[in-house]
């Protein structure tokens, strides 16, 4: 900057210094500015400044802010071609004085590596290689590390002082142990060099510098931050924090201050406000709390917050709040992985156990069984220490986490245990409506329709008496399942419509999908397949708002069906290749509901695989499988052709070139709601409303919702 200020620019380093007095004097120093007897410093300071065009940089201000600021406000008021730079952990709070926010460096992500040269493109990795190389000339991302490299960043966040003390390893280290070595890695970023500035030397030098500058209050709302994981809202400080030293009402100050200190961050999206530690400043903030003995009671309220939290979600889950309780607990997951987490290690298994009750269709939905299997097994092994109505919900949950692994005798097993405990506690409901469900799926997987449906129906009644609609609702998709098994396609139907039209009272997208899917199975199976195919398709976008994409990828699946039956054979095969993918991708395995004919699915396959040829099939199922969910999905939703108009301009309902959703909304429309509206009629997000309008529009050839509905109406299309 020198070039730009007449009088130079001028840097004076604060860290060394401890005695505020000392400020101006650092100042004056530098500037060769010398004390008059008799006469403040800073005046004489402000006399020399006035006439001169000069950038001051005033570095680490943070432990002599009040000093710094009084000094910038008093030479800023009778210097106006003066400027002051101040870097600090917190602003100094000066009139005039403008904020920028240093953020961390950008980083790669490790789960989507660019290529081996793109890594450079991000700025932490970027420093991390040029630091390397300055201990190592020779080192060099590769193909084998690159991974390592990009892990790295991210573990630290992207902050320049850790990543430099990280690269320096290099010299006797590989990228690759140093990424495995970062769960300590206050040990491992220990500096050997000499710095300029002593508190920079280790990450933990720097720690303990900015620590010792907290007041205690604000070092105890610190320590105790550290058991939040992946972000916190201000309720769940208030919540976990408050108490011996913190009164509730002093969190939300304590917390704007170490904001500004810098050892807090901000994250503001869609009008939410959260709050993070870093993670390297988290595992700093842990240790002093382990440290201080105050990790196991502030773990106690942590666990408690989230499970009050988790426990009001459940019901929602299955109700029209669903997407926002969903997206509610995905932000938090961390939090509720470290309440299960605490839970299991102080030997609460009655929290355990709750907390599994309160998750497993949160697990369910968004395709977690595996991760939901880990935390219900240990639990499930323990079933005997918990009361019998918390066994019941354990033995239940760990049951739908095992759902779909093909173990039915497993199953069948479960479902005995929970009428024994319904027995010994002179009937208990919930048990037993679980039992008839698990017994019913044993028996349709089996080929026992008969013994299928009866245990549906005592299960239907039990469900209902419960509160469980959302089970009672599956439960219509199963007994349906049975009866479509047996060929009795008319009380199949009945059974999947009352299905929905449960689902639909309560909301409950996940039923819904089911319900439509199943009886789009049933238009499959009847040679139906525009009907078949809008009804696959109806699923996709609830599927999508819900985050499981489980669901999306069995529709996929069943759209490639569609189209292997209409004889577009590659079709078939490329979105089979991605629904195959995109179970690979998840982990997942098939569940019955979504297979009520598997004969079905086998023949359309084998006809379509010989028609087109083995080898172009393979190739074009492996087109499938390289594309991206977001890609498979357009694809299976892109080419949907509309049907010829009759003579005359009139339309038929089989002829619609609208799918059914879109009919819907755009009867919505043409009634005056807005889109939100009409996404509260319809359980769906308003921005599926839009999606489906202008989808609308495409197919009927207008570019606006007044045009669409005019078109339609014209058209008998609602």
């Amino acid at each position: 900057m020198v070039e730009k200020y007449g009088d130079g620019a001028w840097f004076v380093e604060l860290a060394p210094l401890s005695d505020p007095e000392l400020v101006p004097q650092a100042v004056a120093s530098l500037l060769g500015v010398r004390e008059t007897p008799g006469r403040e410093l800073t005046d004489t300071l402000t006399d020399h400044l006035r006439p001169r065009t000069l950038l001051l940089v005033l570095d680490n201000c943070e432990h002599l802010v009040d000093a710094s600021a009084s000094l910038a406000e008093a030479l800023l008021r009778s210097c106006p071609k003066l400027r002051v730079l101040a870097t600090s952990r917190q602003a100094l709070g000066v009139e005039g004085e403008a904020l920028f926010v240093v953020p961390p460096l950008s980083l790669p992500d490790p789960r989507r590596l660019p290529v081996v040269d793109g890594l450079h493109d991000y700025e932490a990795a970027g420093l991390f290689v040029e630091r390397a190389r300055a201990v190592g000339p020779r080192f060099e991302v590769t193909e084998r590390n690159a991974t390592a490299v990009a892990q790295i960043c991210h573990r630290l966040d992207g902050m320049p002082l850790a990543i430099e003390l990280a690269a320096a390893r290099t010299r006797t280290l590989s990228v690759e142990q140093i990424s495995s070595r970062l769960d300590d890695a206050f040990s491992l970023l220990s500096g050997r060099g000499r710095p300029a500035v002593a508190h920079q030397g280790t990450l933990r030098a720097t720690m303990d510098w900015s620590y010792g500058l907290l007041s205690k209050q604000e070092g105890v709302l610190f320590r105790r931050l550290s058991v939040f994981a992946g972000g916190f809202a201000l309720e769940a400080a208030e919540g976990t924090c408050a108490g011996e030293g913190i009164e509730w009402e002093d969190v939300l100050d304590l917390l704007a201050s170490l904001v500004e200190k810098s050892l807090v961050m901000v994250d503001e999206r869609e009008g939410e406000t959260r709050y993070r530690l870093l993670e390297t400043v988290r595992q700093f903030a842990l240790e002093r709390l382990v440290d201080g003995g105050e990790a196991e009671v502030t773990r106690r309220r942590h666990a408690a917050y989230f499970l009050a939290l988790a426990e009001e979600a459940r019901p929602k889950l299955r109700a029209e709040p669903q997407v926002e309780w969903l997206q509610r607990l995905e932000k938090e997951n961390g939090n509720l992985r470290g309440a299960l987490s605490w839970a299991l290690s102080a030997d609460d298994i009655a929290t355990a156990a709750r907390l599994g009750w309160a998750l497993y269709m949160f697990w369910w939905i968004r395709n977690r069984q595996p991760e939901g299997r880990r935390w219900a097994e240990p639990v499930f092994l323990r079933r005997n220490e918990l009361l019998p109505w918390l066994r019941i919900r354990a033995i239940v949950v760990f049951g739908a986490m095992v759902y779909g692994h093909g173990d039915y005798g497993f199953l069948e097993r479960l479902s005995g245990e929970l009428v024994q405990i319904s027995r010994g506690v002179g009937g208990d409901a919930l048990a037993e409506a679980n039992a008839h469900l698990g017994y019913g799926i044993v028996a349709l997987h089996r080929g026992d329709f008969e013994a299928a449906r009866e245990h549906q129906e005592e299960a239907l009644p039990l469900f209902r008496e419960v509160g469980e609609d959302g089970l009672a609702a599956q439960t219509h998709a199963f007994f349906g399942m049975a009866l479509l098994r047996e060929g009795d396609h008319e009380s199949a139907r009945r059974r999947f419509e009352d299905g929905l039209a449960l689902a639909r009272s309560i909301g409950d997208r996940m039923s819904i999908i089911i319900a439509h899917f199943n009886l789009a199975q049933l238009a499959l199976a009847d040679g139906d397949y525009d009907a078949a195919a809008r009804g696959f398709a109806e699923g996709i976008a609830p599927s999508e708002e819900m985050g499981d994409r489980g669901n999306v990828a069995h529709i996929l699946e069943a759209l490639g069906m569609v189209a292997g039956a209409r004889g577009d054979d590659l079709r078939a095969a490329r979105l089979l290749g991605t629904s195959e993918a995109l179970i690979s991708t998840i982990g997942l395995r098939g569940h019955p509901y979504y297979r009520p004919d598997r004969a079905l699915y086998e023949r359309i396959e084998a006809g379509a695989r010989t028609t087109a040829g083995e080898a172009a099939f393979e190739a074009a199922k492996e087109e499938g499988r390289a594309m991206s969910p977001e890609r498979a999905i357009e694809y299976a939703l892109g080419t949907e052709e509309p049907a010829a108009h009759p003579p005359g301009g009139a339309t038929t309902a089989a002829s619609s070139p609208l799918s059914e959703r879109e009919t819907e909304v755009l009867r919505l429309a043409a009634d005056g709601l807005t889109d939100a509206q009409a996404a509260r009629k319809l359980y769906v997000s308003p921005r599926t409303v839009g999606r489906h309008l202008h989808s609308a529009y495409r197919k009927l050839g207008v570019g606006s919702r007044a045009a669409a509905t005019r078109e339609a109406i014209e058209r008998g299309l609602i």
